[in-house]
């Protein structure tokens, strides 16, 4: 009797434990450790303001795509709006996209459509609901990069410079990794520690 109690309760525990990895995989959550320097990033689809979807792979430059995790309402996120957007320009037509993303759970599409506008950004901005992909990535600041090369490996991860105040800025880490991405030399700096906004997630 004893014996099959213990079965009982060992099948019951495996039956819970299997629930919960399927509500992990619904959730998009599945690979809990953040994706590491050297690791491909996978296809993902998500929407642009406007509801239309977009994949990595049709939005990705020729030779690498810089994935920037960004707020309508972060003081820092929007302190770096003129140099992603000049980002964007120098780099569009040699081969790397930059590309939006916004996780934070209270920012909608129409508010995110608006601050595009105001602040004149022209990359696509794509909405995280649910806060998959900066799950999967790690993600926790705005602004925060993720910068990929042209077989979507992760080469680049953190900030895109050194100082939120564009006068003080002395080191400009993003653009010094894109710009050996273009040279066909290795990353030297694979990492600086991103500051901004905490993501808000649900």
């Amino acid at each position: 009797m004893k014996k099959f109690s213990a079965l009982a309760v060992s099948f019951v525990f495996a039956i819970v434990a299997m629930a919960a990895l399927s509500v992990k995989a619904e959730a998009g959550v599945e690979n809990s450790e953040p994706i590491t320097i050297g690791s491909v990033v996978e296809d993902f689809k998500l929407p642009d303001a406007a509801g239309k979807e977009h994949t990595l792979g049709s939005l990705k430059g020729g030779k690498g795509t810089a994935l920037i995790f960004v707020s309508t309402g972060c003081p820092v996120s929007n302190a770096y709006n003129e140099r992603m957007e000049k980002l964007a320009q120098d780099f569009k037509a040699r081969g790397i996209h930059v590309v939006g993303i916004n996780s934070n759970v209270a920012e909608t599409p129409e508010m995110i459509m608006a601050h595009a506008a105001q602040s004149k950004l022209t990359f696509p901005i794509l909405k995280d609901k649910g806060n998959r992909l900066a799950d999967r990535l790690g993600a926790q600041r705005t602004p925060e990069v993720y910068l990929l090369d042209a077989s979507n490996k992760l080469v680049y991860q953190g900030r895109i410079d050194n100082a939120q105040n564009p006068q003080m800025v002395a080191t400009s880490e993003l653009r010094s990794a894109m710009e050996e991405i273009l040279s066909g030399k290795p990353v030297s700096q694979t990492q600086a520690k991103a500051f901004g906004c905490s993501i808000k997630r649900g």
